[in-house]
């Protein structure tokens, strides 16, 4: 779908410990990815839980202690390179993963599946690309 797109540097994921943004499946839908530190370089893997699709990374970094991502909602600790969960409401899953690659330090976006989008959550963007999505996240209407 996409030809590769620079999306930050290993250094910034390591330093930050985690890079969040949205990308558009095959379908325009749009999906959040957190890419993660993992040993030497990075990870991509959807922002969601196994259990309950709940948010990994709520806009804040993704929660993290010893190599694993911590479910903000349950605690099920997955591991940051495989993504395999043993513990908790989401043991025996795996978080579903965006390929990446890697090059001189520079991280892109290699998943054909996916077309960057922009960085951030998906209500970072809203209302930003013409789509007549509104520009904040408030569900009043008048």
């Amino acid at each position: 779908m996409s030809e590769r797109t620079r999306l930050t540097s290993v250094e910034t994921v390591h330093e930050e410990g985690s890079w969040l943004f949205t990308a558009r499946d095959r379908y325009g839908e749009p999906e959040e990815v957190v890419v993660v530190p993992c040993e030497d370089g990075v990870e991509a893997w959807l922002n969601r839980c196994t259990h309950e699709a709940q948010r990994l990374d709520r806009g804040t970094g993704a929660p993290m202690r010893d190599g694993q991502i911590i479910c903000p909602r349950h605690g099920s600790m997955f591991d940051a390179c495989s993504g395999y969960c043993d513990n908790g409401d989401a043991a025996d899953t795996t978080l579903v993963s965006v390929e990446l690659a890697v090059e001189g330090g520079d991280v892109y976006l290699a998943d054909r599946g996916y077309e960057f989008d922009h960085e951030g959550a998906i209500e970072d963007g809203a209302g930003t690309d013409g789509d007549d999505e509104p520009d904040s996240t408030s569900h009043i209407g008048f």
